[in-house]
């Protein structure tokens, strides 16, 4: 039996190892911690080893069978958090040793989306963050100038040069102020308040880029999968390109578990729904199972009536509704899938299967 089923559920439990590990790391460099204690440290941080050892083994057979996929800053992580403790331990032979337990925390970044999609904003808008950079170290330099020409004299051990000046030019441009250093002169302190109030507005340009940039890939992402989803129900297939986009923007997807009830039978209608992936149950006088591209409960958006069956997922369905406004709309700028609907209500309340 392979041993890839088995080493394969270390793989979620980066965080979860990665917090005792941690947390035995700070606890040993506790001064006055007792023997016994030491010992269970010890022995936790070997336990978390033992455990990102058979992680990396697990990663490696895995690339070494072709079962991933181009993962190497996960491989280079698994391998990190085993070899170096590892060397450490061998070749300091210190308590300090276990220090170098502190790569661990790479582990919990292993495996997570984010870095990606901040890669892919820092990239877009380099040319932006590189401008609001640019103009943060021209102040920064501009400001320390300006201090030391007014408080040099007043204050030469704090103001004394250019270079001692910048520190109190960057806690105050970051408006942290820590009050080692305050201008005493009246110019000194209007070019502080005036400092201060640049900070401000540089940081807000730093946090409105990387909002705007975020806020664009999420939109973005979202987009792509939405169209995946649309383009897999047959109804929107031979759909040009224009049509499409109109659709996705209108669509909203929903995953359901196996077993919950999508909606019930009374209900006002205020959406219908596509199946994309899994099955649903319609629950009628003669019971009805819709699979991949089928849609139901567009009866109610028709006719106004409330739902007149209950619809549950046979299995874990993958849906994508569209409400009761974005259908109007879809019906004027699309007559064929409007026309496709109705008839396909029609048939079914002629045959007396309800559709929800």
């Amino acid at each position: 039996m392979s041993v890839l089923p088995f080493l394969r559920i270390y793989a979620p439990l980066n965080a979860v190892l990665a917090a005792p590990g941690l947390l035995a790391v700070a606890g040993l460099t506790i001064p006055d911690i007792s023997g016994r204690s030491r010992l269970a440290l010890t022995a936790v941080l070997a336990v978390v080893w033992g455990a990102y050892l058979l992680q990396m083994a697990a990663t490696l057979l895995k690339r070494r069978a072709g079962d991933v996929r181009d993962r190497t800053p996960a491989i280079a992580i698994d391998v990190l958090a085993v070899l170096v403790p590892l060397a450490a331990f061998l070749l300091i032979g210190t308590s300090d040793w276990s220090l170098y337990c502190g790569v661990w925390l790479l582990k919990p970044l292993r495996d997570s989306t984010f870095f990606p999609v901040l890669g892919r904003v820092l990239a877009n808008e380099a040319r932006n963050l590189i401008g609001v950079t640019t103009l943060f170290g021209v102040v920064l330099f501009g400001v320390a100038l300006a201090a030391y020409v007014i408080e040099r004299d007043i204050q030469p051990e704090k103001f004394g040069s250019i270079p001692q000046a910048m520190w109190w030019a960057v806690v105050t441009l970051s408006t942290t102020g820590y009050g080692d250093e305050i201008p005493q002169s009246f110019a000194g302190r209007v070019l502080s308040g005036a400092v201060m109030m640049s900070g401000i507005g540089i940081f807000a340009l730093w946090a409105g880029i990387l909002a705007t940039g975020f806020a664009q890939e999420v939109r973005r992402g979202d987009f792509v999968r939405n169209w995946q989803l649309v383009a897999a129900v047959p109804l929107f297939q031979k759909l040009g390109p224009a049509a499409l986009v109109e659709i996705v923007s209108a669509l909203r997807p929903r995953t359901v578990p196996a077993g919950a009830v999508i909606c019930r039978s009374g209900e006002p209608g205020d959406r219908m729904f596509f199946v994309v992936e899994g099955r649903v149950s319609v629950a009628a006088p003669k019971p009805v199972e819709l699979g991949p591209g089928a849609f139901f409960g567009e009866m109610a958006l028709i006719t106004g009536e409330p739902r007149m069956a209950t619809v549950s997922a046979a299995t874990a369905v993958s849906l994508l509704s569209l409400h009761s406004s974005d259908f109007q709309m879809l019906c004027s700028s699309s007559p064929e899938i409007a026309e496709i609907i109705r008839t396909t209500a029609l048939e079914r309340r002629g045959a007396a299967q309800p559709s929800a």
